[in-house]
């Protein structure tokens, strides 16, 4: 009997394939997405697309069918990135399933659910629902009914390609050579078609679909991941590099020497681009990206909102808000023209105009937005996540001219200095990020603070 609670996530569903995530799972959560979201009395379609993954397209199916089964309509969009999944349920004003497990290793495999106008599923917005439903569902084990709805396919590529391409025009910028790493991911699915007819030259990396990661994990968080792009684009002398994830929703970026642009500045950057098209609005950023953002934000004349990490609340806060850009430290970039969904591609673009209107490399056109030095967020194993937080707070709350705060986690500022502590929700795990004016304040922070973890 599959776990359901194991695999049905805050966000998302993700598990193993075939032993946590397998086509009865698809097809119970086709149907209870269907029930849920009430798709029948709403339009009665969903659109649903997948990653390359071997088992995506089957799982796509089943969950397909499942939806059909209850009478609702299926628009199957195929291959796909999860920002092209987010563009077609905003486009066709429909609820959306995409099966991707992301930047996770080539045994996983999951389901990102989204309403209609790509609006966010979360725990509290259906998912546990949903969940309770599969469960249920599993335990019966009835037979499936019979699919009353239709299961029709259609090309969006062209059209999501075309509108990225409307939101950010390059027809004017200077040539640039750009290596990319798709990572065998869906970036070797969108790039081609976004990028065709643009001034760039692609020297394409692992654009191969293949879902067995050959190369390397689609997971440029990790550094190690970013090695042969850096190593690229100093060989070919190229003016920048970008390194997409499995799904392609995120995108990172590496400057002429080789050198990784941290997402902070890139966030930076989109923010004070956005800024000067829509003068005083406001800018979501999560409370782990750099204080460079908000600085900036503000210089700008926008209003800096500071948020929990997680992509639900990024986007409920830019909806209660009105805010015209949202981005988070780990490369996932929100934007209002895009239905306040999060898409790499078109902060890539963002990067790709703003370096190919000027004549200034990468590295120094970030330079404005890299102020401070982080530590990235390292992870720490921890049994009683509560105890070493509360012990932290306890011996750093009461220093002079400190502040601590609970958004999510606790964020204890010293003026010149920050760091985050967070538990995981998934593992026992302790998420530590640190930033400061310099390089040795930031180490000796760090480490003292890395030390108290392991020692409580």
């Amino acid at each position: 009997m599959v776990d359901v609670a194991a695999i049905f996530k805050a966000y998302d569903v993700r598990g193993v394939v075939p032993d946590q995530l397998d086509e009865s799972v698809a097809r119970a959560t086709g149907a209870a997405f269907v029930e849920v979201l009430d798709v029948l009395s709403d339009g009665g379609a969903v659109v649903v697309g997948h990653d390359m993954r071997p088992s995506s397209p089957a799982l796509a199916q089943a969950f397909a069918e499942g939806a059909a089964s209850t009478g609702a309509d299926v628009i199957m969009i195929g291959l796909a990135s999860t920002d092209q999944l987010y563009f077609a349920s905003g486009r066709l004003g429909l609820p959306g399933a995409m099966f991707t497990a992301s930047h996770n290793p080539a045994q996983y495999n999951g389901i990102k659910l989204c309403r209609a106008g790509a609006a966010p599923v979360g725990a509290e917005s259906g998912l546990r629902d949903i969940a309770d439903l599969v469960e249920k569902a599993l335990a019966d084990a009835e037979p499936q009914p019979a699919i009353t709805g239709s299961i029709t396919a259609e090309d969006l590529l062209p059209a999501y390609a075309d509108h990225l391409n409307d939101l950010v025009d390059l027809r004017k910028s200077r040539p640039l050579k750009v290596a990319v790493d798709a990572g065998n991911g869906m970036g070797g699915h969108t790039v081609p078609a976004v990028f065709a007819g643009l001034p760039i030259e692609v020297v394409p990396m692992y654009f191969e679909l293949d879902g067995s990661f050959p190369n390397h994990e689609a997971n440029p968080l990790d550094p190690k991941n970013l090695v042969d792009l850096q190593a690229k684009v100093v060989e070919v002398g190229a003016d920048l590099g970008l390194a997409f994830d499995g799904d392609a929703d995120r995108c990172f970026v590496i400057d002429e020497k080789g050198d990784p642009i941290s997402p902070s500045a890139v966030t930076g950057l989109v923010a004070v681009r956005e800024l000067a098209k829509h003068p005083g609005s406001a800018v979501i950023h999560n409370l782990i990206t750099s204080k460079a953002v908000p600085e900036l934000i503000a210089e700008h004349g926008g209003r800096p909102i500071r948020a929990r990490v997680g992509h639900s609340n990024i986007k409920q806060l830019m909806a209660e808000t009105d805010a015209v850009f949202g981005g988070e430290h780990s490369a996932h970039y929100y934007f209002r023209d895009f239905w306040r969904a999060d898409t790499g591609m078109l902060a890539a673009l963002h990067v790709l105009a703003a370096l190919g209107e000027q004549e200034l490399p990468a590295s120094e056109l970030f330079a404005e937005f890299e102020r401070y030095v982080a530590s990235g967020e390292i992870n720490s194993t921890v049994a009683d996540q509560a105890a070493v937080v509360a012990e932290i707070e306890r011996l750093f709350g009461s220093r002079e001219g400190v502040t601590v705060d609970h958004l999510d986690g606790l964020t204890v500022d010293g003026g010149d200095w920050w760091f985050n502590v967070r538990a995981s929700n998934t593992e026992p795990l302790l998420r530590l990020n640190v930033e400061a004016a310099d390089a040795p304040t930031m180490a000796a922070l760090r480490d003292e603070v890395l030390a108290l973890i392991t020692s409580v």
